[in-house]
C-alpha cells in the first residue's frame, strides 16, 4: 500500500508539489532552491497568476495555518482573498485573539 502524498509550497515561485510526507526531510524548491512549506494534504493551489490569492496564502502559511484533513472532512474554513484576511487580522488585533485562530474563523463579529 502506498503512502498518501501531501503538498509542499514555494511562495516565492508560486508553485506547489505533492510529495510523500517525511518529517525528517526538508524539501527545497526545484526552481529557486529555497525551503518549501508543508501545506497539507487538503491544499489546493491557486492559479499562478492570481497574485491576491497567493498573498492571502502567504499570510496563512506564515501564521502556521495548514490545510490538513480532519477525521470529519477537509481542513475547515480558510480565507481566499486579501479582504477576508484583512478582516480577520483586524479582528485578531482588536480582540487579542491569536492570529492563527482568527484566520480560520468563518464569521468575524
Amino acid at each position: 500500500m502506498s503512502h498518501g502524498k501531501t503538498s509542499y509550497v514555494c511562495l516565492s515561485c508560486r508553485v506547489s508539489y505533492k510529495q510523500p510526507h517525511d518529517r525528517t526531510r526538508q524539501r527545497t524548491c526545484p526552481n529557486c532552491a529555497q525551503p518549501m512549506i508543508h501545506a497539507g494534504s487538503a491544499f489546493a493551489a491557486p492559479r499562478r497568476r492570481d497574485i491576491a490569492s497567493w498573498r492571502a496564502l502567504t499570510v496563512l502559511l506564515n501564521a502556521g495555518v495548514g490545510f490538513h484533513k480532519s477525521c470529519c472532512g477537509g481542513p475547515g474554513y480558510r480565507p481566499r482573498g486579501l479582504r477576508e484576511v484583512r478582516e480577520r487580522l483586524t479582528y485578531a488585533r482588536r480582540s487579542g485573539t491569536p492570529v492563527a485562530k482568527a484566520l480560520v474563523r468563518f464569521n468575524v463579529p
